[in-house]
């Protein structure tokens, strides 16, 4: 077995762990920080909203030797407008510029022909209108609502109302992080970024159901003990499922990584890379958030329940009154004693014969 392999084991039977639950101020502390800082990157900087939401031209030239650089300034001065100049992978260039009706369209055309030396005729000209972006944003928007009405319906049948409100602050949590990234580094947001920024709720919401899972099955009947508290079964569930949501989000990073590094960066493939990023910083915000934030704010309101906080009060008196004994606090048993399986709620396996058939000697 791999060395993460055995450590994912380790992890799992409780024999190694991060106190994820005991630390978790650090974490909401950290991610207080971050989403602060997004907002503030939103309000002073604003959102670089694409020519598909400004409206305006979008200019794609045949192969030729004239810089990016060199053809955003030509661009910008025959437009009058900031130009966004993009080399495509055939050699040719995507020259944008917002703000650009029908009838400034064809001279930009003409002069751009005569800067760039390539006729006029070979540079495909679309024009983009603002109501259309403002359609797919509206849409977007709708989209977005339902799928969180539908989330929070869902996880409150399926699980409680409170894993329920976890997993909503979490999936905000990821659109604010990302959209505060989009706004301090001022990447362009296109609708290719819309579709890479509604993707990811459903990775993020994934791993966060499987570490929910597991802590519903864990906690099954856990106010019948004295052992465990609430907080420390939710800790034992995500140590369970970490490598787990390790591996899940590293193997959904690769090929995102893949578009967007090589698709985007060397190939230069707009829409391509427009989705890739968003879904690359997505990624790795909802697998923080899975593990840092959803199931400790689980916690954090479960033990304000009248039942966990008893039994949280039973389970610190027992280990009080066992350490007084000299016994190890944790399970009762004599210091030095080795322990034993720290799962409540844990599924019962079938017992195993020694070689014998049930009924033979």
């Amino acid at each position: 077995m791999s060395r993460l392999g055995t450590l994912g084991a380790r992890l799992y039977r409780g024999e190694v762990g991060y106190d994820f639950i005991g630390k978790r101020k650090i974490w909401y502390g950290i991610s207080i920080l971050i989403t602060i800082t997004a907002i503030v990157g939103l309000a002073v900087s604003g959102l670089n909203m694409g020519i598909e939401f400004k409206g305006g031209a979008v200019f794609t030239t045949p192969k030729t030797s004239v810089t990016v650089a060199e053809a955003e300034d030509l661009a910008t001065e025959a437009s009058g407008h900031q130009a966004i100049v993009q080399k495509l992978g055939n050699g040719g260039l995507r020259v944008q510029i917002t703000e650009v009706d029908t009838a400034k369209s064809d001279a930009i055309k003409n002069k751009l022909s005569e800067d760039l030396d390539v006729p006029a005729e070979k540079i495909a000209a679309d024009l983009v209108g603002p109501s259309w972006g403002e359609q797919i944003a509206n849409k977007a928007w709708t989209g977005l609502g339902i799928f969180m009405v539908l989330v929070v319906i869902y996880l409150a049948i399926a699980f409680e109302w409170r894993m329920a409100i976890a997993a909503l602050v979490a999936l905000i949590h990821d659109i604010t992080i990302t959209v505060g990234i989009y706004a301090l580094v001022g990447f362009e947001v296109t609708p290719g970024t819309v579709i890479g920024l509604l993707t990811i709720l459903g990775y993020s919401l994934y791993d966060t159901v499987v570490v929910f899972d597991s802590l519903r099955e864990s906690t099954d009947g856990i106010t019948k003990q004295t052992r465990w508290t609430y907080g420390e079964i939710a800790n034992r569930s995500i140590n369970g499922t970490l490598v787990r949501s390790i591996n899940t989000t590293v193997v959904a990073l690769l090929p995102v990584a893949g578009l967007l590094f090589i698709g985007g960066g060397v190939l230069g493939a707009g829409m391509l890379n427009d989705i890739s990023l968003s879904l690359f910083v997505g990624l790795a915000a909802g697998a923080y958030s899975s593990i840092f934030i959803a199931t400790p704010l689980v916690a954090d309101l479960k033990e304000r329940d009248p039942q966990i906080k008893a039994l949280k009060k039973r389970v610190l008196a027992k280990r009080a009154a066992a350490a007084a004994e000299g016994e190890r606090p944790e399970d009762g048993l004599p210091a030095g004693a080795a322990p034993a399986a720290a799962v409540v709620g844990q599924r019962q396996q079938p017992p195993r014969g020694r070689g014998r058939t049930p009924g033979k000697r």
